[in-house]
Order: structure tokens, then C-alpha cells, then sequence
């Protein structure tokens, strides 16, 4: 193969110089913070639904499956309908299945139907996989090259800010207005809100010109050796897939629960105050990403994570103590650890794979089907042992992680 050639591509975006995209990138930047509202929002879910309709915790779950399970089923079909009809058709298509998703909330509360509500909510997740197949390449793309990093963490920021504001957001309208009540109305104006709102940003999107995002070919000897090695063939990427199965399974885990558990353990606390105590763990997943970013100037990715995932390791047995206070405070710290690790364990798993780093990329995407997964399992624990030892799953997922940072993720 010395001396070949191939083609890769390279994204770029058709501007113009004189024109601003401040007003694209606002829109753009918005799609962050729904689908982090609608995460931040998910975990509320769970408990106000065990209370109010009266199901066990692992039927609860669920509500985690339909949500990780949309992404699973239509991340390919969202990234083949954008390369035929383009990224903005994506948005706006994915704006409204996200405002569907919403507005069936109403008659789901008004049935009281646990099942209505998983079809509900799964409508609005397809929607959020349109989004984020979407917000990354527009965001890159949307003004100078040289400040693509900047713009793309600058979006990321509202995505934590989502996700922080959700269970805020949740614990005052779901429990605050009527703790212990046994009323879906706050659910239903909640959710129809959000529909009016998407629906809104959606007329926007369709108002607004954006970029066109094409590839250019670009032929490279490297690429042309990279070819040479089938795509699941390379050890580090299959790792990579495992490891962001297990990470995203362990993430979700702890967040679904995380109520239960501050409700059950630390004696006195209400379910506002344990939503709130969730918000605040969200606050530090968003602060331990710029943490690690600055780490890793001076530690390497691979070695940070494998760090990342002992001290999981550590508080996740804290945790499965059950210790009142001790033990929320180490349930609250695990997400300040798991911040590095789904964006890290990604770049790791598609280093060097040339012309098949989109095509891993989208593997490792689909790989969050274990959030989907693992939150019944400790569904399953809490009905037979306890909510406490329901935190020996995510334990082993980060065990995953660790062996990942420590030798999975070597390139071969």
C-alpha cells in the first residue's frame, strides 16, 4: 500500500464573509440546552411517576428505556435522512417530533397511562436524536475555523445548563406545589410549554438561512493505510464501543436513582430538596468538564480517565453503604467524576481510524443503548436487595471504563 492514496472528507460550510451567523448560532446553541432540559428532567420523572401512578421503581426504568432506546433505533435513519435532505430539514424535522413528544404528555396525564407516557416520551427522544446527529457539525461551522473549539464548548456549556435547570425545574413544579399529591396537571402544562417553545424555535429555523455543510474530498496516504484495516478489526475502537456502553449505563444508573436514594438514606429529605440536591450534582458534571479540559494540558486522556474511574469505583462503594449524609455526598461526586468520560472514551475510540471515523463515530453514538439497559437491572436489584446495593451495577460499568483508560484504549 506504500505510496497510495484515498479520499476522506473534511466538513465545511458554504458562508459568506460579510454576513453574521450570530443569530444561527443562538439557534443552534439552543438545541444544547432542550435536549439537556429534557435529560435534566427525566430523573424528576421517575420518582414523581412511582408516587403518582403507583408503579415499583423498576417498571420506573422504563421511562430510561424509551428515552436511550430512541437514540439506539434512530441515529442511523437520522444521519441517512440529513445526508439526502440536509441538516437543516434534520433540525426542523427533529424540532417536531420533540414538540409531538411533548404535547402527547397531556392526554397521558390525563389517563394516568404509564404506557402512554413511554410512547410519549420515546416520540420526543427521536426527536432529540435528529438534534444531536445535527448541532455539532452546524455549531463547528458557523463562523471562523480557527474558533470552532470555542463556539463548540461554548454550546456545550448550555447543554449542562439544560440539564442543571431540569431538575430545578421539575422538583418545584412536580413535587413543590403538591408534595406527596397525587396530580399530573403541573406535568401536563410543563410539557405543553416545552412544545410551545420547540415549536417556536422550529419557526425559526425555518425562517432562517443557514450554512450548507458539504464534504470536500481530501486524498492522504495515511487515510489509504487506515483503509487498509476493517473497521472492527481495530481493538481500540471495539473497546471503545464497550467502554461507552458500560459509561453511559453507569451515568444514567446514578441519575435515575438518585432521588430514590437521597429520599431513602439521608433521613428527613423531601423530594424537592433530594431534586434539587440532583441539580447541584448536575451543576458539578458541568464544572468537572472544564476541570478535566484544563487537566488535560498536563495529564494524558487515557491515564485521566483511568484515574476518573477509580474514584467512581470508590464512591460508588460509599454509596452502597447506605451511610445518611456520607453517602449522598459521594452520590453527588460521582457525577463530577463522570464528566470527562463519554467525550474522552469517544476521541480514544476513533483515534486513527481514517476514512472509518465517522462511520465509528456513529457506532460509539449507538453505543448509549446501555442507557437504555442498565437502569432496569438496578430496578431489578433495588426489588431484591436494596437501593443502595442497586449501585453495585454502575460500580462494574466503571470497572469497564477503568480497564478502558488503562490498556483498551491502545491503538494497534
Amino acid at each position: 500500500m506504500a505510496g497510495a492514496t484515498v479520499s476522506t472528507s473534511k466538513v465545511t460550510a458554504v458562508t459568506d464573509s460579510k454576513k453574521s451567523y450570530l443569530f444561527p448560532f443562538i439557534l443552534v446553541t439552543s438545541l444544547f440546552f432542550l435536549w439537556g432540559l429534557a435529560y435534566g428532567l427525566l430523573d424528576v420523572l421517575n420518582k414523581h411517576f412511582q408516587e403518582v401512578l403507583d408503579i415499583t421503581v423498576k417498571r420506573s426504568t422504563l421511562l430510561q428505556f424509551a428515552y436511550f432506546g430512541a437514540y439506539f433505533l434512530m441515529a442511523l435513519p437520522a444521519g441517512s435522512f440529513m445526508n439526502k435532505y440536509g441538516y437543516k430539514r434534520g433540525i426542523i424535522l427533529g424540532l417536531l417530533l420533540y414538540a409531538a413528544g411533548a404535547f402527547l404528555f397531556y392526554p397521558s396525564a390525563h389517563y394516568t397511562n404509564f404506557n402512554a407516557f413511554l410512547v410519549s416520551l420515546f416520540i420526543l427522544a427521536c426527536g432529540l436524536t435528529f438534534l444531536e446527529t445535527a448541532a455539532n457539525p452546524y455549531v463547528t461551522v458557523l463562523g471562523s475555523p480557527e474558533t470552532s473549539e470555542f463556539r463548540l464548548n461554548l454550546s456545550q456549556c448550555f447543554n449542562g445548563l439544560g440539564s442543571f435547570f431540569g431538575p430545578i425545574i421539575g422538583g418545584k413544579l412536580f413535587f413543590g406545589l403538591s408534595e406527596g399529591g397525587q396530580d399530573l396537571s403541573s406535568v401536563q402544562y410543563t410539557y405543553i410549554a416545552m412544545g410551545v417553545v420547540v415549536l417556536l424555535i422550529a419557526g425559526f429555523f425555518y425562517r432562517t438561512k443557514l450554512p450548507e455543510i458539504k464534504e470536500e474530498a481530501v486524498a492522504t496516504e495515511e487515510a489509504a493505510v487506515a483503509a487498509a484495516t476493517p473497521l472492527f478489526s481495530r481493538r481500540h475502537f471495539v473497546w471503545g464501543v464497550v467502554a461507552q456502553f458500560f459509561y453511559v449505563a453507569a451515568q444514567v444508573g446514578v441519575g435515575a436513582l438518585f432521588i430514590n436514594y437521597v429520599t431513602e438514606y439521608w433521613q428527613g429529605t423531601t423530594n424537592e430538596r433530594a431534586s434539587s440536591l440532583l441539580a447541584i450534582s448536575l451543576g458539578l458534571f458541568t464544572a468537572g468538564r472544564f476541570v478535566g479540559t484544563a487537566v488535560m494540558k498536563k495529564v494524558a486522556p487515557n491515564k485521566l480517565l483511568a484515574l476518573y474511574a477509580v474514584a467512581n469505583i470508590v464512591l460508588c462503594a460509599v454509596v452502597m453503604m447506605g451511610k445518611g449524609a456520607m453517602s449522598v455526598y459521594a452520590l453527588m461526586a460521582i457525577f463530577f467524576f463522570m464528566s470527562i468520560m463519554f467525550p474522552t472514551i469517544f476521541a480514544l475510540g476513533v483515534k486513527d481510524l481514517g476514512s472509518y471515523t465517522k462511520q465509528g463515530g456513529a457506532f460509539i453514538i449507538m453505543s448509549i443503548v446501555g442507557g437504555a439497559l442498565m437502569p432496569y437491572v438496578m430496578g431489578i436489584v433495588v426489588e431484591n436487595q436494596s437501593t443502595a446495593m442497586a449501585y453495585s451495577v454502575p460500580l462494574l460499568c466503571f470497572a469497564v471504563v477503568f480497564y478502558y483508560g488503562w490498556k483498551g484504549y491502545k491503538v494497534q
